[in-house]
Order: C-alpha cells, then structure tokens, then sequence
C-alpha cells in the first residue's frame, strides 16, 4: 500500500465538503465522513443516508454522517486504505478488496454457497456475520453492518451462458480478487481484474467478452448496451459490508459507538426494502431494452466445479465452522 498524510486527506475532505454545520447548544458538529463508490440514489448510499438521519435525531444534532458517493474520493481499494489510516471516517465496500487480509470475509463469495436470498440474510443477521465482521478489527476496521448486494450473475457480448461449456476462452471481468479469477478460471473462462469504472470502455472495445454483477449494476453502469446477454447463474451473494475506521472509533465514547453501531444496523432492513424495490425496476428496464434473459435449468454443473474454489479459501476449522453454520442456516 501506499502511505499518505492523513491529516492532508481530512483537510481535502473539509475543503470539499464545505463548512460544518452547528449544532444546538452552540455545541460543534460532528460529521463522519463516509466513501461510497456508488451514485446518489443507489440503494446502499440510500441506506447510509437514512443511518445519517437517524444518527443525527438520536444524538441530538451532536453526531451526522457527510457522503461522498460516487466514487468522489476515488475507487474502494484506494478508499479503504485511507479509512484503515483514518483518513476517512466511514466506507461502504465491497468483499473483495477485504478478502486478502481478512480471509474470513472471502466466506461470502463461496460460489453457490447461499440457496436463497432469505438464506443469505439470516446468515448476515446471525452469528456466522457477526464473526466475520469482528474479524475486521485487527485490520484497522470496525464492521458495522451488511449490506445486499443481490444474485451476481453473468453478463456476455458474444453469447449466452447456458452450460459451463460456454464459459470457454471468454475474457470475463472480476473484481481485484483471488477468489473471482479462481471462480471464473474454475469454469473455463479467462479472469480479467478491472476496476468497476473500465468495465463499459471495456465492454465496448471488445477488451473483455463479459462480466459478472447484479441487476442493479448492471443496469445503472448501462453494461448492458454492450453486453445483451444476462445469464442467471447466481452465482455469488457476497453482500456489501458498511465499516468505520478503528482510528476513529478510537476517539468515540462507549455511548456514542453503541448508537453508531444501533443506527447501521436499522439501515439495513430500509437498505433490502429499497434494494428489492430495485432489482425488480432494474430487472424490468433491462429486459424493455431488448435483453436476452437466459434463465438456466441446470445449475448443478457449474456448482460442482466450485469445489476446488471452496477448498482453496476454507483452510482452517474456525473457516470450516462458520461455513458448516452457514449451510445449516438454509432450512431455517
């Protein structure tokens, strides 16, 4: 990692952010600055958003969360190391950046590891999430919270996905991570790491055949002008992770931590209402722009060549625990 002067990057986030607000009792403000690469009206700024709401009217004013989405403070793997050096106060990321130094994390991109959305919430809302968000602090960051991330699945200009046969020679782009170029390497494709804001550029010159995303992404980032095949693998329902810097969360009183940690985790139920909301108008814009939706019958194929990948990111019996107590979640 690069280092860099905190101090400098708090100065250039006041500077951008304007003057601080007062609050009653001629008491100064106190607002946590918070990284969101995603636009304005996503659902996880959204949720942020409403956390900011309500941590203001709960504390009186004293306490307020200033977001800088859309990428306004650079891309995730460059805003989660300023949030790890204190530079910024809060960040909404995605796993896999996180996965490399906290390998707990990378759980939650197993491929085909969740059966259903509801079992992939009741694992974030239970105590196999709570560990994996606790496994962050050594690392400089406090996990406050998850958020959904959706069904990820394959998007394609070339041709449909319908077996793992057609994975075959098609560059496929992946977030910066082991764990995504070993799930598409494991299926037959070539793993290309792009930054999320390359992929359309990339898409359109024919740099890379495809990509893998949500419903969501795929129609706000407008991928799908360039790639009009959506096949419904599902593959991955690794969720969003809402984090605070430890440098801060070092200078918070007891009272105020357990208010933060209160107001993250009512966010989440108005995030999934908003995100569901989402991927239903998402779904219905992309198939009205003429689409080609590929609904796979058989998805047992392309789960059974996950073993592998499985078996390279779960090396240690707490791993092995927390993934027997996952899958023992989705009868529930």
């Amino acid at each position: 990692m690069t280092l860099f002067n905190p101090s400098l990057s708090r100065r250039a986030l006041l500077a951008g952010g304007g003057a601080l607000a007062l609050a009653g009792c001629g008491e100064r403000q106190r607002p946590f600055f918070s990284a969101e690469a995603h636009p304005g009206d996503y659902p996880t700024t959204l949720a942020v958003e409403a956390m900011g709401r309500m941590l203001a009217e709960r504390s009186d004013g004293r306490l307020a969360i200033r977001i800088y989405s859309g990428g306004q403070l650079g891309g995730e793997r460059d805003t989660l190391e300023l949030t790890m050096f204190g530079g910024i106060d809060m960040n909404r990321v995605n796993l896999a950046p996180l996965n490399s130094f906290a390998p707990d994390t990378a759980l939650l991109s197993l491929p085909f590891l969740f059966r259903s959305v509801a079992h992939s919430r009741r694992a974030m809302d239970g105590a196999p999430g709570e560990a994996i968000l606790e496994s962050l602090t050594p690392h400089g960051l406090i996990g406050l919270c998850f958020y959904d991330s959706g069904e990820r699945s394959f998007y394609t200009t070339r041709r449909p996905i319908e077996t793992p046969a057609d994975m075959r020679g098609l560059k496929i782009r992946v977030q910066n991570s082991d764990l995504y170029v070993s799930l598409v390497e494991g299926l037959g494709g070539n793993a290309t790491p792009m930054d999320y804001g390359e992929v359309y550029q990339g898409l359109m010159q024919g740099v890379i055949d495809g990509a893998e995303n949500n419903w969501p992404s795929y129609e706000s980032s407008r991928h799908f002008e360039a790639a009009r095949y959506f096949s419904l693998t599902n593959h991955v329902m690794a969720p969003e992770v809402l984090v605070m810097s430890a440098r801060t969360w070092a200078g918070i009183g007891e009272a105020d931590r357990a208010l933060i940690r209160e107001c993250a985790r009512d966010s989440v139920p108005i995030m999934r209402e908003i995100w569901d909301a989402r991927v239903e108008a998402s779904r219905e814009r992309v198939i009205a722009a003429g689409v080609q939706v590929n609904e796979i019958e058989d998805l047992e194929p392309f789960a059974d060549m996950m073993r592998p990948v499985w078996d390279r990111f779960v090396r240690t019996d707490h791993q092995r625990d927390l993934l027997a107590q996952i899958e023992q979640m989705a009868g529930e």
